[in-house]
Parts: C-alpha cells; sequence; structure tokens
C-alpha cells in the first residue's frame, strides 16, 4: 500500500476545451492493476483505491477501464456475456458508479472499454442465434454456409490463427469469428442488432462514462460478398504485435474496413454527442496508412475524435524513421482534428522489453511531448518488461492455441511496494491472477517515489510539465531535425516555445545549431536545468531534453 501519496511536482494549468484534447489518458488492465477484495483479482475496488496514486502522483486525467462485464474470460474479459452489468469478478454496477463519482471528484474522466465486434458464445444472444436458422437473432450474427467438398466459405484466418469459420452442427451451417472460436463476430448490418448496441452505449453513458474506447473498431464491417483475402507478399509475421503466425499469410481488405464501417461510427458519434460533457469515442483501428487513418475522423469529422494513431507503435527506433512517421501523421490529420498516441498496450511487447530501460526514457519524453492526447499502459511508468508465464499460470486463451502467442507476460500484476507481491493483493501466490513480476523488489512505486532518478519520476516529470506547458499541451509541431541517431522537433503556442531533442543511441551525439536556452528537463539521472548559449547540442547517451526556447536566432525567439 502506498502511503503518504506527495501533491504533483508542478501546479497544473487549465486544460483547453474540449477536456480530452489536455489529458493524459491511462489504460488499465482490470485483472491485472490492484486487487481489492483479497482473491488475486485485480477489481474496480482496487481500481478506486488506485486514485489517489493516479490523479495525486502521476497526474492522470482519464483511465480507460479494461473490460469489467460478465465473461467466461477466455480472452481477459473480451469475450462478453452481458454488455449491461459486472463480472462479480471485479464488482457490481454499484462499485462502477462509485468508480464514476470518485473518479470524477479527483478530475479523473472514465472510458469504458465497448466491444462491438464479438461476444462470448455464452451471450444469451448467440445461444438463441445458433439454435435454429429462423431464430430471430439468427440474422444478428455472420453465418454462412460452407463451400462444396467442406471447405469454408472463404480464406480469411483468425487473429488466434486457423480459419475464421466454425463448423455448428445444430444448423450446418458456419459461423464467423475474428478471434477466439468462443468469439462469435455480431452482424452491424441487421438493425436490430445496431439498435441493441447502440443501447449499451446509452447505458453507461447515463451512469456517468465520459466516453468509450472502442475495440478493434476497425472490424465492424466485412465484404458483405464475403471475398477472399489475397496472400501478404512476404507473409512475415508482424514483429510488432502479438499475433498467430496465421494472421499476417494475407491482407486483410475484406474482414475488415469495409467502407459502411463509418456510418455505424457515424451512428455512434451522433448518440454520443448527444450527451453533455464532450464524451469521446478513442478506436482501436489496425496500423495503417495515415490518408487511410484519417478517415476515421468521419468525412465530415462526424466519426471517431480519438483514433488510435497505431503506426507509430510499428515505427523502427530511429530517427529518420521516426521523423518520417510523425511528419505522415501530421500531413494527414484533417484540419481541426486531434490524434491520440500510444508506444504501448495490452497488445503488444512493453516498452521497455521492446527498447531496453534507457531508451524506454526517452520514449517516455517522445510520447508525452509530441502533438496530441498520449495513452500510457499500466506499469510503462515503472519501467515493467515482459514476464515469463508458465503454461499452466497463463489466462491468455489466445496463447494456449496451437502455436498461439500469449500477450499474458505484459499484463502482469503492477507492483505496488516490497511486500508479497509487490502489494498488488494479499491472497495466495497460486491465487494470483497471473504472477508477479519477478522485478517487483525495485520496480514497484514506493520504491520508484522515493527515488528521484526513477522512471516513475520522470513521467511525474513529464506529465506536470506537459500539463503547465501550453506549447506541449496545445502547441504547433514541427520537425527540426532527424537522423538514424537523433530527433529534434519543436512545439510551439503563442506565449510558449519548446524544442526536444532525443538521442536514441547508448553513444552521445551532436544535434546541430540549438537557439540558446534553458534544459528544464533532462531524461538522464541526476541532470539539473541548465542554461545554455546557441551552438551545437550535445547529448549524452540515452538522453532526452525539453529545452525553454527564451532567445537566438531570428526563426527561434519568442
Amino acid at each position: 500500500m502506498v502511503e503518504n501519496i506527495p501533491e504533483p511536482l508542478v501546479t497544473t494549468a487549465p486544460v483547453a476545451d474540449p477536456w480530452w484534447r489536455g489529458s493524459v489518458v491511462y489504460e488499465n488492465h482490470l485483472p491485472s492493476f490492484r486487487d481489492g477484495t483479497g482473491d488475486g483479482v485485480g477489481d474496480l475496488l482496487g481500481l478506486i483505491q488506485a486514485l489517489d496514486y493516479l490523479a495525486g502522483t502521476l497526474g492522470i486525467t482519464a483511465v480507460w477501464v479494461g473490460p469489467f462485464f460478465p465473461s467466461p474470460m477466455l480472452d481477459q474479459g473480451f469475450d462478453v456475456t452481458d454488455y449491461c452489468n459486472v463480472n462479480p469478478l471485479f464488482g457490481d454496477l454499484g462499485t462502477f458508479d462509485r468508480l464514476v463519482t470518485e473518479a470524477h471528484a479527483r478530475g479523473i474522466a472514465v472510458i469504458v472499454d465497448y466491444i462491438p465486434n464479438h461476444t462470448s458464445d455464452q451471450h444469451p444472444w448467440f445461444v438463441e442465434s445458433r439454435s435454429s436458422l429462423h431464430n430471430p437473432r439468427r440474422g444478428w450474427y455472420i453465418w454462412a454456409s460452407g463451400k462444396p467438398g467442406g471447405l469454408p466459405p472463404n480464406n480469411w484466418t483468425s487473429e488466434a490463427g486457423g480459419s475464421v469459420w466454425e463448423p455448428d452442427d445444430r444448423t450446418g451451417q458456419l459461423y464467423l469469428h475474428s478471434h477466439l472460436r468462443e468469439q462469435p463476430d455480431l452482424n452491424w448490418r441487421n438493425p436490430d442488432l445496431r439498435a441493441a448496441m447502440l443501447d449499451v452505449l446509452r447505458f453507461w453513458l447515463d451512469r456517468g462514462a465520459d466516453g468509450f474506447r472502442i475495440d478493434v473498431a476497425h472490424m465492424l464491417m466485412k465484404d458483405p460478398e464475403l471475398r477472399d483475402n489475397p496472400p501478404s507478399p512476404d507473409g512475415a509475421a508482424n514483429p510488432w504485435d502479438l499475433q498467430h503466425p496465421d494472421f499476417d499469410t494475407q491482407l486483410h481488405v475484406n474482414d475488415r474496413t469495409h467502407p459502411d464501417l463509418h456510418g455505424v461510427l457515424r451512428e455512434m458519434r451522433s448518440l454520443v454527442d448527444a450527451y453533455p460533457g464532450d464524451r469521446v469515442l478513442i478506436g482501436e483501428i489496425g496500423a495503417m496508412d495515415w490518408p487511410d487513418w484519417a478517415q476515421f475522423y468521419g468525412s465530415d469529422l462526424d466519426g471517431l475524435q480519438l483514433p488510435f494513431a497505431f503506426r507509430l507503435i510499428e515505427t523502427s527506433w530511429n530517427g529518420v524513421a521516426l521523423a518520417d512517421a510523425l511528419a505522415g501523421l501530421d500531413g494527414a490529420l484533417p484540419a481541426g482534428t486531434w490524434p491520440i498516441l500510444a508506444l504501448g498496450n495490452h497488445d503488444r511487447p512493453r516498452l521497455a522489453s521492446r527498447l531496453g530501460k534507457p531508451q524506454a526514457r526517452v520514449a517516455a519524453m517522445l510520447l508525452l511531448t509530441l502533438r496530441g492526447t498520449p495513452s500510457l499502459f499500466y506499469g510503462d511508468e515503472l519501467g515493467l518488461r515482459d514476464q515469463p508465464v508458465p503454461r499452466e499460470r497463463q489466462r491468455d486463451y489466445f496463447g494456449l492455441r496451437e502455436g498461439g502467442v500469449s500477450r499474458d507476460p505484459s499484463r502482469t500484476p503492477m507492483p505496488w511496494d516490497s511486500s508479497p507481491h509487490g502489494g498488488f493483493s494479499t491472497a495466495d501466490e497460486a491465487d494470483l491472477w497471473l504472477p508477479a513480476s519477478v522485478d517487483f523488489h525495485h520496480d514497484n512505486v514506493a520504491r520508484q517515489l522515493a527515488a528521484p532518478d526513477s522512471m516513475l519520476n520522470l513521467y511525474r516529470s513529464l506529465i506536470s510539465l506537459r500539463r503547465s506547458s501550453e506549447a506541449l499541451r496545445a502547441g504547433d509541431w514541427t520537425l527540426e531535425t532527424a537522423d538514424a541517431s537523433t530527433l529534434a522537433y519543436r512545439r510551439r503556442s503563442a506565449d510558449d516555445h519548446k524544442v526536444i531533442a532525443l538521442n536514441l543511441t547508448d553513444r552521445e551525439q551532436v544535434v546541430a545549431e540549438r537557439e540558446a536556452g534553458i534544459v528544464v528537463l533532462s531524461t538522464l539521472p541526476g541532470r539539473s536545468p541548465a542554461e545554455f548559449a546557441a551552438g551545437p547540442l550535445r547529448l549524452a547517451a540515452h538522453e532526452g531534453v525539453v529545452i525553454d526556447v527564451r532567445s537566438g536566432t531570428s526563426d527561434g525567439s519568442t
């Protein structure tokens, strides 16, 4: 338990409207975050207990709550059996209501995970749908007859491996599942299903939700003719993601992102806009070319307010590649819109595992100084790494399928202190949702709070600086210089001018001619803020700096 939580490092400035433009979002993977009831599983009560940490210590202003609905938990809650209730494992509706009240009292918005593409095969809707060809809910899911010779309707591959089509003896047809076979896909072309799913949004909005993160928003509409996907030219597995190798053997052009999708998102947006308080839709969409990503804002900016820019996650860690990706994002961004950015999430290897801890500090500076709403994955602020999970302890059924890849290593419990299990739970070790991190004795909240040079205190400083800086929070973004080893860019508003320079290597680097200014923050432990004259800027190995530009060249004075 974390005691004596200190105040934020810097007094926060007012946040520009709408609220989500100036927010910092924190992804909470619920079963692994904090156990409030002592049964070994993180829950809503544990999240409530952690709100002071999120708001007072870290400076978070929005929490995305992972799935908490009734579920068999084969996909850690993404296999839903009731969209309008709470899994007893996590609490009840009263606990959710308390979460909203207590979060709002601390200035934290609550983002609910909305899972519109699929349900559990135990959902009452699917039980009815599979019962008869003529059941009124038959068309709520995607059914088709097989081809001659026992072949499936098409060649589409599942993210869990194998065909997306599962035969069902009850009616002799096959149902479509883009993920596990226990997760049948909903048919958003059916008006009754669409109406029922929009009612789900109303249910949580009426309970005070500030918005939704829409799971696999790009997958809701498939090709109505069920045409085959073409093969992938190289068939290579995506090194940035955790998916079954089968999935990357084809180009997924017909099993997702059909143009009709944008009409569905427009309906969702219209519904959300009818509620007060700038409710927001955050879309999980696949990493795609920037012009395709930009379409999710809607032709009249009536789509998603915040589609995730996941192509940034899938960018090589060098200055040229990052500069190209950021310039592409900026060039594709429709006028008047705003991106949401992430460098990690629950489906990816952890940041510190991908880059190493020294560069994970540089990545934190990148994420929290870019133009857009940053989204942090729980534990990244501690530099948590992926932890091996024995097969017999795995919870992710994707990893238990033949050839499957488990995402459990990036979802292990949040360590709060040096007590048993990192203070995540008082339960016996065998009852923990997943095994505690082997690093919890030194990578935990209490210990890092007490260490001025820790990763946690770097995140705190970056978030506080962002919230107090108009340039970082809402200013323009301009690329300055980039090469294989370094990246530099400007953030600028009317009265605030910052330059961010990042060394992406383990050797000293020099960034070309710079204006005079003050280094207000460095990723290096122990480096104090300092003034420097105009001229080349030397960056130590693994160093990133934020410079407050005071005077200098003609384009740099403020």
